[in-house]
């Protein structure tokens, strides 16, 4: 027998008291919890666009190798590029954590990614694109189960209701947009200048905006400080121009004289009216609004002094009493359109400067006599003949201090017994101005400069090409004017993709601006062209030539347009602004309208001289309405001789005739006349990406205003010979004739109205937040033919409603947003 007090054991007995779960508990606990989890736990993914849910289906199935869990996926959804997209995920309680990820299609950024409610923005396609997105849930215990969804986009449209034609005293944009006037005529730039009465009593223009605002760019700042952030787009530094004033309304009673002479401080305000402003403006919580009180803040006058760069710069045709060596100048003044430089620069465009100067009749005998009978010939051909005034008198003021010369710098009038070589007068005053000005806005202190190398004309704007590294960048530009010219300038730099970040941006601008090839465009009619090079001893321009004997290569800049001349350049229908396509490099020019083109004198380029016949009674005569040329460059580079081109669209009412007038079949969604601002939405936003991106077209019309007031168009243009060859006949009193021309495929619903304007305005000035989702516009000259007697437009103080009383109208920038928070245009 066996004593049981030492009986063997093999530990087959509980002597563990303790309430501690056992496993055999913890491994029931867990498959009751997996069968739970069994068809418990889902991830139902839905697309939302619009606000409006597209629901998903039920349709189950095991995607994992464990059988723990199972899920559903969401049903699959369309979108265009642009869109906000919203994914919505459903998971059961049990699920302690979620996350979306794309699977495939072009990359796009998710916000929200780690809920159960993702979005992103639609990326830019050239065709439909699945887009695949996964939806996936874990339990506590580390168990997944995931769903895919399918979101297939397709390319952008434009998707706004065309706004109608009208003559109302206000912005109309479409619905699902707001307008908010942002920065109008005298606005105070900082906290020691008083708000704008309006009345003709308000001073110091110089601490206030200017009037007539005109090309613009936007420039990112960091969340605080000066600090430069490309991307910025809720803080940033907006550049404008001031063209030119409308006098009437900037004194109380309209310019006056006493015994012919300007009132002292009449001319100056007009004077400081003009030029550049650059003003800090940021996003609120309901709008935009520019900051007053910002140090960045600053107003470049013509008064503001200038530093001359390139080849011209100390050439003697400068040299004036002001600077004596011919480096340094004052100010800028007629700045129309611009160029935003990829390093982080603005560039603003002299155009019709040539206006302001004063040349007494027998002048042009002093400078033949002092040697210079060139400089009489280079000043007929820039349209400062004997006999001129000035605009607004300005030189006929008598300043306080005698010394003061702000006045009579504006007299181009050779002194008969003053330095032969200019440094006693200001008879070299007018070889001042013409340039394109680079400005560094983010910088206070920085001296604009005078970029010589690019030529001088009647500036309107300056578009680089396409920045590609290793091939040197083009700079496109219009000399605005009947009959001139359209020009390229080729840095001799290639560019280096460091240098859109650099800190010194004037030196960058020095390294690609002050050192090329100028060239000047001339269309053959099969649709080919070149650009012809303007360079001293090639071809025609010499010293020997008799029409005009160059003497050096800054000659040859300061007097391009005669350079044009000689080479055989084509004339163009006043070329204006230029914009270069993201997409593929294609070069666009606004060709306004030309009164003087007759059936005799068209061509395959300027194909189009007829009546125009409107409601008003007027007649116009000659290519009215305008057209937009396009260049694509031979083998898509920026440094090519050569191009094709074609005429992207023709303005014309859309009742005019379509065989002869009407060559682009435009309907009232989208006729349009005088083109005059163009450009593209930015590469950093889907609006300016992919195969397509949005161009925006605005108008300088008078033509066309008994119909409509001025407008601006979005568009999503096709390609340089998307269209054909068509024969017109031309018909005016002058007589009768043909011109076969190139045209681009019909523009149909990719061209729409999205804004038509106040009173007697013009619509110029574009530019957007590096995201696309605010765009700045600029309305010129509200009101302009009427005067403090006989107000004709309230605006912007129409804008809200019509006011109780007339309120002078005041040129004010203006900037766009959807209601909804979304890109604007698509």
């Amino acid at each position: 027998m066996t004593d049981s007090l030492f009986t063997y054991d093999d530990g087959d007995i509980d002597t563990n008291r303790t309430a501690n779960t056992h496993l055999n508990d913890l491994i029931g606990q867990r498959y009751s919890r997996r069968q739970t989890l069994r068809g418990g736990l889902t991830a139902m993914t839905t697309a939302v666009f619009g606000g409006v849910l597209l629901a998903g289906c039920d349709d189950e199935g095991d995607l994992l190798t464990r059988d723990s869990v199972t899920v559903s996926a969401g049903q699959t959804a369309t979108a265009n590029a642009g869109k906000t997209v919203t994914l919505q995920g459903t998971a059961s309680d049990t699920a302690q954590s979620v996350a979306w990820t794309q699977v495939s299609g072009p990359a796009v950024t998710l916000a929200n990614a780690n809920t159960r409610t993702a979005s992103f923005t639609a990326p830019a396609v050239s065709a439909a694109t699945p887009l695949v997105f996964r939806f996936t849930g874990t339990t506590g215990v580390g168990d997944t189960a995931t769903a895919d969804t399918t979101v297939t986009i397709s390319p952008a449209t434009l998707d706004f209701t065309a706004v109608a034609k009208n003559r109302n005293d206000l912005v109309t944009v479409p619905a699902g947009y707001t307008v908010t006037v942002l920065y109008r005529l005298g606005d105070p730039i900082n906290a020691n200048t008083p708000a704008y009465a309006n009345n003709g009593t308000d001073t110091n223009f110089g601490a206030r905006a200017g009037d007539h605002h005109d090309g613009m760019s936007f420039f990112g700042l960091a969340a605080t400080g000066a600090a430069r952030d490309p991307s910025g787009s809720t803080r940033g530094l907006l550049v404008l121009n001031h063209e030119n004033i409308t006098e009437s309304y900037l004194h109380v009673n309209g310019q006056t004289r006493v015994n012919g002479a300007r009132p002292e401080a009449e001319a100056i305000k007009e004077i400081e009216a003009h030029g550049v402003s650059v003003i800090e403006v940021t996003r609120g919580a309901s709008a935009w609004s520019y900051v007053q009180t910002s140090a960045l803040n600053r107003r470049i006058t013509p008064n503001t002094p200038m530093a001359f760069n390139g080849p011209v710069k100390g050439h003697p045709m400068l040299r004036t009493a002001y600077s004596k060596d011919g480096t340094q100048g004052r100010g800028t003044i007629n700045n129309c359109a611009n160029g935003t430089m990829p390093w982080g620069t603005y560039a603003t465009a002299e155009e019709n400067w040539a206006g302001y100067f004063r040349r007494d009749r027998g002048d042009a005998a002093v400078r033949t006599a002092a040697g210079k009978a060139n400089e009489n010939t280079s000043l007929s051909r820039y349209g400062i003949s004997e006999g001129r005034a000035g605009n607004y008198g300005w030189t006929t003021v008598t300043p306080a201090d005698s010394s003061n010369t702000v006045f009579r710098k504006w007299n181009a009038t050779a002194v008969a017994d003053a330095a032969p070589d200019g440094t006693a007068d200001f008879r070299h005053e007018p070889f001042q101005y013409g340039w394109i000005v680079e400005i560094d806005p983010y910088n206070v202190n920085s001296v604009p400069r005078k970029r010589t190398a690019l030529g001088r004309m009647n500036h309107e704007g300056v578009e680089p090409s396409r920045m590609i590294a290793g091939v040197k960048p083009a700079f496109y530009m219009g000399d605005d004017a009947q009959n001139e010219y359209i020009y390229k300038f080729v840095s001799n730099t290639a560019w280096s993709a460091a240098d859109a970040n650099a800190a010194d941006r004037l030196a960058i601008g020095d390294k690609y601006l002050d050192a090329g090839a100028l060239y000047v465009a001339k269309m053959n009619a099969d649709g080919t062209g070149q650009w012809l090079p303007l360079v001293f001893n090639q071809g025609p321009l010499t010293s020997g030539n008799a029409t005009y004997p160059f003497a050096d290569q800054a000659d040859v800049l300061i007097n391009c347009r005669i350079a044009a001349d000689l080479v055989g350049a084509t004339p163009m229908d006043r070329p204006e602004w230029t914009a270069v396509n993201p997409a593929n490099g294609e070069m666009y020019c606004t060709l306004t309208n030309n009164s003087s083109r007759t059936p005799a004198r068209t061509d395959a380029a300027n194909p189009r001289a007829y009546l125009d016949p409107r409601t008003d009674g007027r007649t116009g005569s000659g290519n009215v309405n305008g057209h937009v040329i396009r260049l694509r460059e031979n083998g898509d580079t920026s440094e090519a001789t050569a191009f094709t081109w074609d005429i992207y669209a023709f303005g014309a009412g859309s009742d005019l005739n379509k065989d002869n007038i009407n060559l682009s079949g435009l309907d009232d969604t989208n006729d349009f006349s005088s083109p005059d601002g163009i450009w593209f939405s930015l590469p950093s936003n889907v609006a300016g990406q992919g195969a397509s991106p949005v161009m925006w077209l605005q108008t300088d019309d008078g033509a066309y205003t008994d119909v409509t007031n001025n407008q601006m168009l979005a568009a999503i243009p096709g390609r340089v010979g998307d269209g054909g060859t068509k024969t017109i006949t031309n018909t005016t009193a002058a007589g009768t004739g043909t011109a076969t021309t190139r045209v681009g495929k019909a523009p149909g619903a990719t061209l729409k109205r999205f804004l038509v304007g106040p009173k007697e305005c013009e619509i110029t000035g574009i530019t957007s937040t590096p995201d696309g989702k605010a765009l700045f516009v600029n309305i010129q000259h509200p009101g302009e033919n009427g005067d403090p007697a006989n107000i004709t437009s309230s605006w912007p103080a129409s804008q809200t409603g019509t006011p109780a009383t007339a309120s002078r109208p005041r040129s004010a920038t203006i900037v766009i947003t959807r209601t909804d928070g979304g890109l604007v245009g698509i």
